[in-house]
């Protein structure tokens, strides 16, 4: 597999002897793979290995005029080109993307057959709503009539928080920005999507250590890379040809390969150390390393020295891991970690990579932590072949963040505040008192009025309790009453027998997706339930980010098929039925229902700033995925052509105007590079000083700066200070004036103001509040323009922090799971009391002072199969991934097999402490460790023994079925952002 093969020139391969039958057969493809299970098995197993699917017909190679269309797979985020074969608007056949710096011309099993997914005869074909428990066809008209009707009167009596809007990770760009901007309209923050159970903890714990919460580098950088540290991922499987860029590095530069997971995975299998510890144990892991990398003084003092704040309070903790204690609560040998440490410690630079295996667990934030002090004792961070490579779920699932479908905050990460709200309705050009007449208030327990808009809504890993908790209990005028499931698997999220429950008691139930989801049968609902088909991603177009931040441009492969519409048009019908479309879209063309998906990128990228989504304006985009052979397939950097000096899909931030050209940031935090090159420092987020002590960097800089030290973020005030404002524009000047509130009318965009503008001292009832406009707020990027010009990154340059105050444990500590089998360490490490937050109560030290032990033993993990993704209705629906894995499966120790009488093939059920059980085929195998349990989450259908098959509409049932292992997980949430404990 490590041996090179070919000379590096990409070519299409050459079909095998059954492809070659099939496509000199007038044969129909469906009756083919009826006729056949083998041969299917053939083709799936040739598209995993980055084969041709195309049309089985003989006319399809005969006939001319086929249009080639490239988009992106829909599926995990390492943003595979898909290149589309289009005939007669009909898709005939696709294959890879050859140029594609990501997949390089490869496809694993889901991408290879992501045709299916938009031509699949299981879709939701029409809009449908159950009447006495049977399934009615209705049209789009009558839907969003009695939808919305429904909608405005719950509104009415209960308030618009009592309507929960459920986005996402499948959205485009452009439509989870326009999803969160109808939340706003709506007036709720009651908005989530998949991230806040899949990577919540690690945004939370690394934008809280660096400054952004997103992958440092790419999957390409790897390539440079001399030690690849894997914990609680399983990219073989979960992101498939993502490791082809770790097995590059391992091969050309003989870098180790480390993999740390309670499963032996397929990726362990690639492994040079395999590290198998005890579920839930990752800062006791992380923090055995560093006790010898400090013991012998393998850190990288000077890096820590000029760049990270509070180190020594890390080592006093550290101090207490000694190889015994890691070894008692871990179960991995201190020679083991020694050896590891001193690896990571001789082959710098190494990068660290984790996935779900780290974030669900109710001390999650901790884990991503301490996987991020790892890096920076290491001094791995802002440079090639280092950093934090977190791999993300869904395409999407890194931009609907960024985005802002999140309860916390508006696009961009801005937050709630009031003066996120104020720089919003400036983008947006909308009345700031009107908006805020959208939201509720309600009495706070101190008796004081308290306004919804400028408070995290509930999570989507908590929905279940807005609906079931007594009202009293919520921090919200009244309970969850309608839920739209908008692009979600129910079925991804804990707790499946109160969930149940709360679906038969929602007022209203709307499922809105190509394909009905578990959302539509899980319940014994027998009325108020609509089913609205969505387009797919490939029957609309707009823009995608990559997990490295890289942003690209899906054209439209086919028109929408049956009656299905793209998620923005579906949005727009609710923003006319509700009143607010004028407004919503008053600076976005409307072509009929439509909204110009351009239009809704340049308005994101006009407010944008914190985050750098600001100078990818669509026409970059579309230019970089034509040209995407003139991208170099490591650094991503373009070596000529059109795009010459970019980093491909700009990844995030790129910085200023469109106008500006700023290149993207390919590794954030490297200082080797001018920041107008994509260099970068550590953001100054946390001040300027803790406890009299400094947390800007000292003596590190980036290449070129004027300024040759730390520095807080920039401000107007910073720029008067410094006499930089002098290279501000006269335009750029209006426009911060504008913003601070000293000119009412809003200057025109390129408009020369001359002398109109101000350019002495302000009146002193102004001055402050110009001077205070800074490089988030600043609508015409002239902050960012002129501190870049000057060698300087807008958001400043300070350290690290080790220590984030702000947190329940301001330094990362090992704390027990609630329902941890080790009673003997529950003393030592307990869990947090429980306490009230994101609206919702939630328990931890009333879970855990409970001794569940006895009568479940075993600790249940879940995880990703590679034939299957998400929910997995699209892909169990897919008979290309259907034939390849058709049960859904327990994996259990030989030992804990043998001890309970269970043989391998057998049906056993699977019960969790609070009573929820699955029926599911064993799999018996030392995969997994003695004491230790797994199942995918790919599965649904049945509920407890139970098939309900029979509960979908005609013709739209899944190929496969099987239990939910969410049905068995059990209760249990991170400290800070409410992640849920699957691990």
């Amino acid at each position: 597999m490590l041996r090179k093969k070919t000379n590096g020139v990409a070519r299409r391969p050459q079909r095998t002897s059954i492809l070659s039958e099939v496509t000199n057969a007038s044969v129909d493809r469906r009756a083919f793979l009826r006729g056949s299970g083998l041969a299917i098995g053939g083709l799936a197993a040739v598209a995993a290995t980055g084969g041709t699917v195309t049309q089985a017909t003989a006319a399809t190679a005969a006939s001319g005029d086929v249009k080639r269309v490239k988009s992106v797979c829909t599926h995990c985020s390492v943003g595979c080109t898909v290149e589309a074969e289009v005939q007669g608007g009909v898709w005939i056949g696709q294959e890879p993307g050859w140029d594609s710096p990501f997949n390089l011309g490869a496809h694993c099993a889901k991408g290879a057959s992501v045709r299916e997914h938009a031509h699949g005869e299981r879709r939701l074909k029409y809009p449908m709503k159950k009447v006495g428990g049977e399934w009615q066809r209705i049209s789009w008209e009558q839907a969003i009539d009695e939808i919305g009707d429904q909608m405005l009167s719950i509104r009415d009596s209960s308030g618009p928080d009592s309507v929960y809007w459920l986005g996402s990770a499948k959205h485009s760009n452009e439509q989870a920005y326009l999803f969160r901007k109808f939340a706003a309209y709506w007036g709720t923050n009651n908005v989530d999507h998949q991230a806040r159970i899949c990577h919540s903890t690690t945004v939370a714990g690394v934008a809280n250590t660096w400054g952004y919460g997103a992958m440092t580098n790419s999957y390409n950088d790897i390539h440079k890379s001399r030690a690849i540290f894997i914990i609680g991922g399983n990219p073989a499987e979960a992101h498939p040809v993502s490791l082809q860029h770790v097995l590059k590095a391992k091969e050309q530069n003989n870098a180790p390969l480390i993999v740390c997971d309670p499963r032996f995975t397929r990726t362990a299998a690639h492994a040079d150390e395999y590290v198998r510890f005890r579920p839930g144990s990752d800062v006791a892991l992380v923090w055995g390393l560093l006790w010898h990398i400090f013991e012998n003084g393998w850190e990288d003092r000077e890096f820590i020295r000029s760049r990270v704040w509070g180190m020594d309070e890390i080592r006093t903790e550290v101090a207490n891991w000694t190889p015994d204690e890691v070894e008692r609560v871990t179960g991995v040998p201190g020679s083991q970690l020694e050896r590891v440490a001193r690896t990571l410690a001789n082959n710098r630079p190494g990068t660290v990579i984790w996935c779900m295996g780290g974030t669900q667990h109710t001390n999650g934030n901790n884990n991503t932590r301490a996987y991020c002090i790892l890096q920076l004792a290491l001094g791995n961070m802002g440079t090639a072949g280092g950093g934090t490579n977190i791999f993300r779920g869904h395409d999407n699932v890194q931009g609907a963040t960024d985005l802002g479908v999140l309860a916390d905050t508006l696009p961009g990460y801005y937050g709630l505040t009031a003066g996120s709200w104020a720089h919003w309705a400036r983008v947006w050009e909308e009345d700031l008192d009107w908006l805020k007449g959208r939201f509720a208030t309600m009495q706070g327990k101190d008796g004081k009025d308290k306004a919804m808009m400028n408070l995290t809504g509930i999570p989507v890993s908590r929905w279940i309790d807005g609906v079931l908790e007594a009202k009293e209990n919520l921090e919200q005028p009244d309970n969850t009453r309608a839920m739209v499931f908008w692009g979600h698997a129910p079925n991804s999220q804990t707790r499946m027998k109160e969930m149940k429950t709360a679906m038969e008691k929602l007022d209203l139930l709307v499922v809105v997706d190509p394909y009905p989801t578990v959302s539509a049968i899980l319940h014994d609902r027998t009325d108020n339930t609509y089913l609205l088909p969505a387009s797919t991603q490939f029957e609309t177009y707009g823009s995608v980010t990559a997990s490295n931040r890289s942003i690209q441009w899906r054209e439209k492969v086919v028109d929408p098929l049956f009656e299905s519409l793209p998620d923005h048009i579906i949005m727009h019908k609710f923003a006319t039925k509700f009143g607010f479309a004028d407004r919503m879209f008053r600076n976005i063309e409307v072509n009929g229902e439509e909204p110009l998906v351009e239009d809704l990128t340049r308005e994101f990228n006009r407010g944008m700033w914190t985050v750098g989504y600001t100078g990818q304006s669509p026409e970059r985009l579309k230019m970089h995925m034509e040209n995407q052979h003139t991208f170099d397939r490591t650094t991503l950097r373009a070596n000529g052509g059109p795009a010459d000096g970019d980093y491909y899909g700009m990844p995030w931030p790129c910085w200023g105007t469109p106008e500006m050209n700023h290149p993207g940031s390919a590794n954030l935090y490297d200082t080797s590079l001018p920041v107008a090159k994509g260099g970068l420092p550590f953001r100054a987020r946390y001040g300027v000083e803790r406890n009299g002590e400094n947390l800007l960097a000292e003596g590190s800089y980036t290449v070129g700066s004027e300024i040759e030290d730390g520095y807080p973020e920039f401000t107007m005030q910073m720029l008067i200070d410094l006499g930089w404002d002098s290279d501000l524009t006269p335009y750029e000047r209006r426009m911060i004036e504008y913003v601070a509130g000293y000119i009412d009318q809003r200057p025109e965009t390129n408009t020369d103001l001359g002398e109109q503008s101000q350019s002495g001292p302000y009146p002193s009832d102004f001055a402050d509040k110009i001077g205070g406009v800074n490089w988030k707020t600043d609508l015409s990027g002239g902050i960012q323009r002129v501190a870049i010009a000057h060698g300087c990154a807008p958001y400043g340059n300070a350290k690290a922090r080790c220590v984030v105050w702000t947190f329940p444990d301001p330094v990362p500590v090992h704390r027990e799971p609630l329902y941890t089998n080790r009673r003997d360490l529950v003393e030592d490490y307990p869990t947090y009391e429980d306490k009230t937050f994101w609206r919702v109560p939630t328990m931890y030290a009333s879970i855990q002072k409970n001794d569940f032990s006895k009568d479940y033993p075993i600790i249940l993990t879940s995880g990703r199969l590679v034939e299957y993704e998400g929910g997995g209705d699209e892909t169990r629906s897919n008979p290309w991934l259907a034939e390849l894995q058709q049960n859904m499966f327990v994996e259990i120790n030989p030992r804990d097999a043998n001890n309970i009488g269970v043989r391998d093939g057998a049906d056993v059920w699977v019960e969790g402490p609070e009573g929820g059980k699955v029926k599911v085929m064993a799999m018996v195998t030392p995969r997994v460790g003695e004491g230790v349990a797994f199942m995918p989450f790919h599965f649904g259908g049945h509920f407890e023994g139970e098939d309900l098959r029979s509960k979908y509409p005609d013709g739209a049932d899944p190929i496969v079925l099987g239990e939910s292992t969410n049905t068995a997980q059990t209760y249990g949430y991170d400290s800070v952002t409410q992640m849920q404990e699957t691990k």
